[in-house]
């Protein structure tokens, strides 16, 4: 092993915020919201505040999805929450969702707001809403929700297990690095065998289920996430190659990876959304 030092738990662990990572100053051992800050209300029913990271991606692509089937209800704002900068942890933010992560949402299309927070929630209770991307009969409701938690359960060991110890720990773990990318092509496995037995993870229709694997792992097998490509060997899984591809040439899913997005090509960047109209206003 590259790393040799042997470290010894203490008895009683303490919050050393000195513990380095692209992440630490961001990253606490509590809840609770630091400062006041009101949350934005836009004109919309539909309030989203959120990032694109694979997880806000879901949502937006969700939105996106719903309004390309003509569901006006889903008209959305979408307001930009830079958690670099610790605005999860504002009093406004915290009220939607106590454990301050992106996306939250807020429905306030009824008598009294309703809000949902996780992006797994957020993708059911939309589905559930608008009667869209969720089956209603089994077997391929029990599929759908199958893969939608397969999700939900797998994408921290990609994420916050193998894309923080290869990209972003201060220092590199032989050990750590070895053990998550182990996982991590264990669950490209997983959707492989799948994928090649059925065009989407759950049967021959596109669900929330696809909604939310695609940000994550069909931006891995793209290249687009950890530059782990080459590590991974993700090429020689073909059929999620093959399903990452057809995702990405559905219109409303390019709209959706867009919105909150604050790098790369400027043409790929749409800050926040309060209008379909914003998106003709993006350099081409």
């Amino acid at each position: 092993m590259s790393d040799t030092s042997n470290y010894t738990p203490p008895a009683v662990w303490t919050w050393n915020k000195a513990n380095g990572g692209q992440f630490a100053s961001i990253n606490r051992p509590i809840a609770g919201p630091t400062h006041d800050k009101e949350l934005p209300v836009g004109k919309h029913p539909l309030q989203l505040y959120s990032l694109a990271t694979p997880n806000g991606v879901k949502v937006t692509v969700m939105l996106e999805e719903l309004l390309a089937l003509g569901h006006s209800g889903a008209e959305y704002d979408a307001w930009l929450i830079s958690i670099n900068e610790g605005q999860q942890f504002g009093s406004g933010f915290v009220a939607v969702n106590p454990n301050s992560k992106i996306p939250a949402l807020m429905d306030h299309s009824g008598a009294t707001p309703v809000r949902v927070f996780e992006s797994g929630a957020i993708l059911l209770y939309l589905a559930e809403k608008f009667g869209a991307f969720l089956p209603t009969t089994m077997p391929q409701r029990a599929e759908c929700l199958s893969w939608l938690f397969w999700q939900m359960g797998s994408a921290p060991f990609l994420g916050g297990g193998f894309g923080h110890f290869y990209a972003y720990a201060p220092i590199k773990i032989e050990y750590a690095i070895d053990r998550y990318a182990m996982e991590v092509k264990r669950q490209l496995d997983v959707l492989n065998r799948r994928l090649a037995e059925s065009p989407y993870l759950a049967g021959d229709e596109y669900t929330i289920a696809d909604i939310a694997v695609w940000p994550w792992y069909g931006a891995l097998v793209k290249g687009q996430i950890y530059g782990a490509g080459e590590f991974l060997q993700v090429q020689d899984y073909t059929h999620v190659v093959r399903w990452a591809d057809q995702i990405a040439q559905r219109p409303a899913a390019q709209r959706g990876r867009k919105v909150n997005r604050t790098w790369g090509e400027p043409s790929s960047q749409l800050p926040e959304r309060h209008d379909a109209s914003d998106f003709d206003k993006l350099p081409t």
